[in-house]
């Protein structure tokens, strides 16, 4: 991108409004692999992440941040990170991905990876917590409860849980897909279905459930998150497709509340429409940027096909290793920057347009949206 788009573009400091915590340990080479990828680690006759988009994206942007040359070998690479130790390993690649302000998804595996506060300590900015509403109900069930209590305890379980917090997250795509009723549950039906996972245990997976959270979350007015798309092999992939989310979005337009689409590939075109004819839905390529590499910009292009530039926001969705961090802001940075260079050079925007949407893409429309302010 030309230089003076990027000098004109520095007020907006770098906010990825959906990530994890990391790692307190190094992992061994198997157990990074399943880090790296969204399978289930090194497949079939040697199949492996590293000989992928990811994997080549790795090794030429953070061998560098460890002292290493670029495109150095995975083995070698390893043994640097376990000389580092994980502390330093993450702290080198949080200040080196250039993030500002961190709000961090807390629903995954909160025991083994750090906090916010964590976090914050190790980038030296600072990060807010998205409370994933799934944990919430599934705490409450842990801790004792009725199928007559239980809506009422959740409603105070949130409650709690919301104060300091930016946003709200829903995993409804990996339990019941978004092929859900849009409707709010009756009482009687969020009861009834109490009843029937605390008889049979398990996690969370039934919808009368599931649309109680969302609609207390919308009735709360935080920015709700959407896992939509890509994921790892507990998702089903055809119900993940934001266009059965068409009637919620319907049924929710009018209430005030942000809903934000994540990850969304391959249904980035998808949510583009979707951003574009719903005025509260906002979008990212979080996770599929550094997937696919080289290729980010396609996936940019063809999502602002119809997305207004002022919904689209930055993320990495890094979980457990601190390199998702860096590969998250590099890769999306050089696809958005060569994409603005582009139109600047064919005169579809002036340079000061450019650094408008850029400024409001990296950071300024997150600020506003989850009022960061």
């Amino acid at each position: 991108m030309a230089a003076s788009v990027r000098d004109e573009s520095t007020a907006a400091p770098l906010v990825d409004h959906h990530c994890h915590g990391l790692l307190r340990e190094n992992p061994d080479p198997a157990m990074f692999e399943r880090h790296l990828g969204e399978g289930d680690g090194p497949g079939l006759h040697g199949a492996t992440p590293w000989n992928a988009m990811l994997g080549m994206g790795l090794r030429r942007w953070c061998p560098p941040v460890l002292d290493l040359p670029a495109h150095s070998e995975p083995a070698e690479y390893l043994h640097r990170r376990v000389e580092l130790g994980a502390d330093e390993v993450n702290r080198r690649f949080l200040r080196a991905s250039g993030i500002t302000r961190f709000l961090v998804d807390t629903g995954l595996l909160p025991d083994t990876i750090t906090s916010p506060a964590e976090l914050a300590a190790l980038s030296g900015e600072r990060a807010d917590e998205v409370v994933r509403l799934e944990q919430v109900a599934e705490e409450v069930v842990r801790s004792g409860t009725s199928a007559e209590r239980f809506a009422e305890q959740v409603e105070d379980a949130l409650a709690q849980r919301l104060r300091g917090a930016v946003g709200v997250k829903s995993i409804a795509a990996y339990r019941i897909g978004l092929d859900f009723d849009p409707r709010p549950p009756s009482r009687a039906a969020v009861r009834a279905a109490a009843d029937t996972w605390l008889h049979s245990g398990g996690r969370l997976a039934h919808p009368a459930i599931h649309r109680f959270l969302l609609w207390r979350a919308v009735e709360w007015g935080l920015p709700i998150q959407f896992h939509i798309g890509l994921g790892d092999t507990d998702l089903d992939l055809h119900r993940c497709d934001p266009l059965l989310l068409t009637e919620f979005l319907r049924a929710t337009r009018s209430s005030g509340t942000p809903v934000v689409l994540l990850h969304n590939y391959p249904y980035h075109r998808h949510v583009g429409y979707l951003a574009h004819v719903f005025e509260h839905v906002f979008v990212d390529i979080g996770l599929a940027a550094h997937h696919v590499g080289s290729r980010a910009g396609a996936v940019l292009a063809e999502t602002t096909e119809l997305a207004p530039f002022g919904k689209l926001l930055f993320a990495t969705d890094a979980f457990g290793l601190a390199e998702l961090y860096l590969l998250g802001s590099t890769t999306f940075l050089r696809a958005l920057d060569r994409f603005l260079d582009a139109g600047v050079a064919e005169n579809d925007w002036t340079v000061g347009d450019a650094a408008r949407i850029r400024e409001d893409i990296t950071g300024g429309t997150a600020r506003r949206l989850y009022a960061l302010d």
